[in-house]
């Protein structure tokens, strides 16, 4: 375990699926939160399907926004609907603030913006799984 890392979190039996096409996003987020939460990597939706059956449900999904960009706004529903209890947290630029923005109108919960860094993505983790260290969960300008 890293310094700073809370045992009370790493022992909750919480999981978070990162899905994103980003081979290095996924390492980073993965690596950003491996030590407070049981973290997957998966290239895409039908991984994340396949891996998420049973028990190892996820409780959150980082979704990278090149695949709603993709898939379009149904991924959400599509998600949602096969881990009823999800949630769904966007992971965004700037330059792709829209499709975000349609994501949490299609029902995701949220939205990490990068550049992204170890505080920020374990608080958004954390305030979507009702853990203390909340953070707000929009930080898109399009909607101020």
């Amino acid at each position: 375990m890293q310094i700073g890392v809370e045992t009370s979190k790493a022992v909750d039996q919480r999981r978070v699926f990162v899905v994103d096409e980003d081979e290095i996003t996924r390492a980073a987020l993965q690596f950003m939160l491996h030590d407070e939460i049981e973290t997957h990597e998966l290239a895409t939706p039908e991984e994340a399907y396949e891996k998420g059956t049973g028990w190892l449900q996820p409780h959150v999904v980082l979704l990278g926004v090149s695949l709603l960009k993709r898939h379009g706004d149904g991924l959400i529903a599509e998600m949602k609907s096969r881990f009823p209890d999800v949630r769904i947290l966007i992971v965004t630029d700037k330059a792709e603030e829209a499709v975000a923005v349609a994501g949490l109108k299609a029902g995701a919960h949220g939205a990490v913006v990068k550049p992204l860094t170890l505080e920020a993505v374990r608080k958004k983790v954390d305030t979507v799984l009702g853990r203390g260290g909340a953070a707000p969960l929009v930080q898109l300008s399009v909607l101020k």
